[in-house]
C-alpha cells in the first residue's frame, strides 16, 4: 500500500492529478492486496483501474491474479525473489528482479516495495527520482533512519534495470 501512496504524493508534489484507492483484501503482507494509483496531467474522472499501464507485482499469488489485466505494451515489475521464474507475458515490458534478496543485502526485507519503484521509475521515466524522494522524505518525516535505507532501496531499484 505504501508503495501506491508514495507514487501518489510524489504525483501531487509534481503538480499531476493524482488518485490512490487502497484494496486491503483478507491477505494483507504476502497475499494479494493492491492499490489503484493513477497519475495524470489532466483530471480523472473515476479511481478505478480496469487496466493498467504498469503493474508491479511482489509475490506470485499476485502475479497470478492481476498479469491478466495489465494492458497491452504495458510495463510488468516483478519479485523474482518470491516468484521464481520471469513472467511470460508477451505482449509487456518485463522488468524481472530478485528485489526481497536486494532488500534483505541492504538489511531489510520490507523496502523491496522501494526496490520495486525504483525499477519501476527507470522503465517508465513517469515521474523523477528526485520528487519521489522529496515525497519519501516528506512521508518519513521524522524517521530519518527508515527514510535513509528506503532511499538507498529506491536507488539500488533505478540502478538495477
Amino acid at each position: 500500500m505504501f508503495m501506491g501512496k508514495l507514487l501518489a504524493q510524489a504525483g501531487m508534489m509534481s503538480g499531476h492529478h493524482v488518485t490512490w484507492m487502497p484494496s486491503y483484501g483478507a491477505e494483507v503482507r504476502g497475499g494479494t492486496a493492491y492499490s489503484m494509483t493513477k497519475i495524470s496531467d489532466r483530471e480523472i474522472a473515476s479511481p478505478i483501474v480496469t487496466n493498467p499501464d504498469i503493474l508491479v507485482v511482489m509475490n506470485k499469488p499476485s502475479l497470478l491474479k492481476y498479469e491478466k489485466k495489465l494492458k497491452k505494451g504495458g510495463i510488468l515489475i516483478s519479485n523474482r525473489s518470491l516468484i521464481g521464474a520471469p513472467p511470460k507475458r508477451r505482449n509487456a515490458i518485463t522488468v524481472d528482479i530478485p528485489m526481497t534478496d536486494m532488500a534483505s543485502k541492504l538489511g531489510n526485507t520490507r523496502c523491496a516495495n522501494m526496490i520495486a519503484i525504483g525499477a519501476m521509475l527507470k522503465k517508465s521515466k513517469m515521474l523523477s527520482m528526485k520528487n519521489v524522494i522529496s515525497a519519501l522524505k516528506f512521508m518519513l518525516s521524522g524517521k530519518e533512519d527508515l527514510f535513509l535505507i528506503n532511499k538507498k532501496a529506491l536507488e539500488k531499484g533505478y540502478s538495477a534495470v
